[in-house]
């Protein structure tokens, strides 16, 4: 059964934070592949704001920004339990950067003034501002091994990774369809509510493990002045994949560098255009 290119809307939280600058390279990413395959595919990128927005969206993405700010936002204007249903029950693609990263965790550690509503949708447990206080913001040119290519840039070429208050994955949990009790019983730690998938696909979707993306070595130079950091570990673990859900700690919409959204995009094209199958033969049957 052939499935025609479908039109799709992405997404970008625009509640706080560095949303205007995904939205810009979100655009560089389309027009890139574009003229990469060719190919006659309708993007849209809206800012969201509402869940009558978000309901029309078939991939989001959850900027840096301050993840406590952001959650609250959401919470006061009806988007927190809307944001839960997009990611966890319909499992439609989603991606944060840094704070973003911090809210799709399935556990995270609190913050001095208590915690905040998570959203949920990575078994990973989030330790944030791992690198320190702002001062202790720094940047990393990485080798991203997933990486899409550009015009200006190959898939090999080195990304520049800007870490600013960065969390990083602490721990990869126990995949799960529930809530993460071990880490529920933990002191000062917040974890996000279950929900039930919506379908046979979401339920498969649900069933990826968490990859780990990128890591960054603790022996970075970046890292030796920056008396914050201390891991017992040789690497941190900075990008973490877990089926729809995707998460980076440091911010690729603060680069002019598009590579990370045109890898992105596809993945999106790939989920929207599966799910448009099985809704087909869905219908089918």
């Amino acid at each position: 059964m052939t499935v025609p290119n479908p039109d799709i809307t992405v997404g970008v939280l625009a509640l706080q934070g560095a949303f205007s600058e995904h939205i810009q390279l979100l655009r560089q990413a389309a027009e890139n592949l574009r003229r990469q395959k060719a190919a006659e595919l309708k993007w849209s990128f809206v800012e969201v704001r509402t869940p009558k927005e978000l309901e029309e969206c078939d991939a989001l993405i959850i900027p840096g920004g301050e993840s406590t700010a952001i959650s609250l936002v959401a919470a006061r204007s009806g988007l927190l339990e809307p944001l839960r249903e997009f990611v966890k029950v319909h499992r439609k693609p989603t991606w944060g950067t840094c704070a973003g990263l911090i809210l799709l965790a399935e556990s995270a550690n609190k913050t001095k003034k208590g915690g905040q509503d998570l959203i949920g949708g990575l078994d990973v447990r989030v330790n944030r501002n791992h690198f320190g206080r702002q001062v202790e913001s720094f940047q990393a040119n990485l080798s991203l091994t997933f990486l899409g290519s550009t015009d200006e840039k190959s898939a090999e070429d080195p990304f520049r990774c800007v870490f600013i208050r960065a969390p990083v994955v602490e721990k990869i949990l126990p995949r799960t369809s529930g809530i993460q009790t071990e880490e529920q019983s933990r002191d000062g730690t917040i974890v996000a509510p279950p929900k039930t998938p919506a379908d046979d696909l979401a339920k498969e979707v649900l069933n990826a493990e968490v990859e780990t993306m990128a890591t960054l070595s603790t022996r970075s130079p970046n890292l030796q002045d920056n008396q914050e950091h201390n891991h017992p570990g040789k690497e941190d673990i900075i990008a973490v994949r877990q089926g729809n859900v995707f998460g980076t700690s440091f911010h690729p919409e603060l680069t002019e560098d598009p590579r990370i959204h045109v890898w992105w995009l596809e993945e999106v094209l790939k989920a929207v255009q599966r799910r448009q199958q099985f809704e087909l033969v869905d219908r089918s049957i």
